[in-house]
């Protein structure tokens, strides 16, 4: 009876060693799917994919890119670029309305600051992991149609990206702004010829072990000990 308990215990211990393993694995994860917390993209969604809405989604980008630029360009970090983008949504959408109305078109437009998932994305020479991040995001009209965006903290949208970001300023301002890490995920496949579908770090391949590790340790505890 006694010896029976024991064993009990010493499984309830050894478990409560592979709980906290796995806590702290998946504390590690969700600190890589943060990797964006330090970055604000811009996002401008055409209303549909017709010459037309695509070519006027490229002007109302053009214009807001302008109309925010010299405000932006004061910023020295992602909170003060949050909070100035905050402060000027309304005059995103007056900017934005007044371009699509001297375009001779009706459409609705909306300006929000928030969350969204992206895609992998190469951005001149850089690459941009999927995941969520926070970005500026103009609807215009129905907002069906395909989508441009680029980064607005660091300011790379005022940058020529035509001959690839290889500037140091560039590459400084993206190192000030990102952890090490998250600096590597966006500068590890600059020479790719094709986006990689998935960028899987070494904390989601030991994530992945662990779950497999802990479904045979937890089996082989209960084989042994009968519970």
């Amino acid at each position: 009876m006694y010896r029976k308990w024991a064993n009990k215990l010493v499984v309830c211990f050894l478990m409560g060693l592979v709980l906290i393993n796995v806590l702290y694995v998946n504390e590690e994860v969700e600190a890589l799917e943060r990797r964006g917390e330090n970055l604000i993209r811009f996002h401008v969604l055409a209303n549909s994919d017709s010459p037309e809405d695509q070519e006027l989604k490229l002007k109302v980008r053009d214009k807001v890119i302008d109309a925010m630029a010299e405000e932006l360009g004061k910023s020295k970090d992602v909170d003060q670029t949050r909070e100035i983008l905050a402060a000027n949504l309304e005059k995103i959408e007056e900017v934005a309305k007044a371009e699509i109305e001297r375009n001779g078109e009706s459409y609705g437009v909306r300006a929000s600051l928030g969350e969204h998932k992206f895609p992998t994305k190469r951005y001149g020479n850089v690459v941009f992991p999927a995941g969520v991040y926070e970005a500026l995001r103009i609807e215009i009209g129905k907002a069906e149609g395909q989508n441009w965006w680029c980064v607005m903290f660091p300011p790379l949208c005022f940058v020529d990206v035509k001959h690839g970001l290889t500037d140091e300023k560039t590459k400084q301002e993206l190192k000030s702004a990102l952890t090490e890490e998250e600096y590597y995920l966006v500068y590890s496949s600059v020479n790719e010829k094709e986006l990689p579908l998935q960028l899987k770090s070494k904390v989601f391949e030991i994530f992945e072990q662990s779950k497999g590790q802990i479904k045979v340790q937890v089996n082989r505890l209960a084989s042994i000990f009968e519970i």
